[in-house]
């Protein structure tokens, strides 16, 4: 009877210290890197600490930025440098370099991660790259200032924006011809898919807007306005978006409004503004979509938004004029 009682004792004891170090476990640490346009650095934070762990010196002129699809690498466009760098996760420095055409800004990786569709701002073109081989496969003539840069759900159409012409390019991958061109509001700067392919967001900084495009029909449907009062709408200027897995809720960086626009993406009304850093560029969440991060180009910081709750919880300072983030599991 003593030696049950005790097998029982060693049992709870073993139970319960078992179910301390499971709720006492962290999270599983995700792994940011965010691209300093000024500084010439990409910033690596710890999202599980929210710390800075690393400063890797790159190129000229960093802004596009995007994990592989294996997480072992990141590639930055290096404007300035005219090539696409590629930094080695586990070194945690650049290893190579893919030929990206001149002055890459934003790209987009298909679902395999096998090909690589970069805008290059200065000549209006999109280069395509196989990133297995890092070699250049051609390019598809744009309009002028190519930015914008997304691949449908079923990888069968790229969308690219030019500032300047204030167009969505609609581009076949099999093709690789311009199939549409849909007219926006004034410098288009970012486009990004729903998960279920029935809308193309597009923000334009100029007009002030986002545009709602149906992608099989290639028409805008609707359009997204903001008002913040005490701003002028001149300072509301659209640029980065984020959205949820589920299309539920969306998230557009304000620009020089220093505001996050959390927007119901079902009936396309705004709910709400969130207060961050200076020049609001661009965002990306953690991979289990409890945070979103956004970098704030002229406050040289990134904010981080607990998504649920709808607030900002933490500022990081990182490099000068933060620009692009991409974030991983490692």
């Amino acid at each position: 009877m003593k030696e049950d009682r005790l097998r029982m004792w060693r049992y709870c004891l073993l139970s319960g210290m078992a179910f301390l170090l499971a709720t006492a476990a962290p999270a599983s640490a995700f792994i940011a890197y965010v691209s300093n346009e000024k500084s010439n650095t990409v910033t690596v934070i710890d999202t599980d600490s929210w710390t800075v762990t690393k400063t890797i010196k790159v190129g000229q002129r960093p802004r596009g930025i995007e994990f592989t699809r294996d997480g072992k690498f990141v590639f930055v466009a290096v404007g300035d440098d005219d090539s696409i760098q590629v930094i080695d996760v586990a070194k945690q420095e650049v290893v190579d370099t893919l030929p990206s055409g001149p002055d890459p800004e934003l790209f987009a990786l298909d679902a395999d991660g096998k090909m690589l569709y970069v805008a290059n701002e200065n000549d209006n073109t999109v280069t395509i790259i196989d990133v297995e081989k890092r070699a250049r496969l051609g390019e598809i003539q744009v309009g002028v200032e190519p930015e914008g840069m997304a691949i449908s759900p079923d990888g069968k159409i790229l969308i690219n924006t030019s500032e300047t012409t204030n167009m969505a390019h609609f581009i076949d991958t099999t093709t690789r011809q311009i199939v549409a061109n849909v007219l926006v509001d004034a410098r288009p700067r970012f486009a990004e898919f729903k998960r279920d392919n029935s809308e193309v967001w597009v923000s334009s900084e100029i007009g002030g807007t986002v545009s709602i495009i149906d992608p099989v029909k290639r028409v805008v449907t609707d359009k997204i306005t903001f008002n913040i009062p005490g701003l002028r709408s001149e300072a509301i200027q659209p640029v980065g978006i984020g959205m949820t897995k589920d299309g539920k809720t969306a998230f557009v960086a304000l620009g020089p409004a220093n505001r996050i626009a959390v927007v119901d993406a079902a009936s396309h009304k705004v709910t709400k503004y969130l207060l961050v850093g200076q020049r609001v560029w661009h965002m990306a969440f953690t991979p289990d979509e409890k945070y979103l991060m956004v970098t704030n180009g002229v406050s040289n910081d990134v904010s981080v938004i607990d998504v649920a709750a709808q607030k900002v919880i933490k500022t990081i300072q990182v490099g000068e004029l933060p620009w692009g983030i991409t974030i991983a599991q490692p």
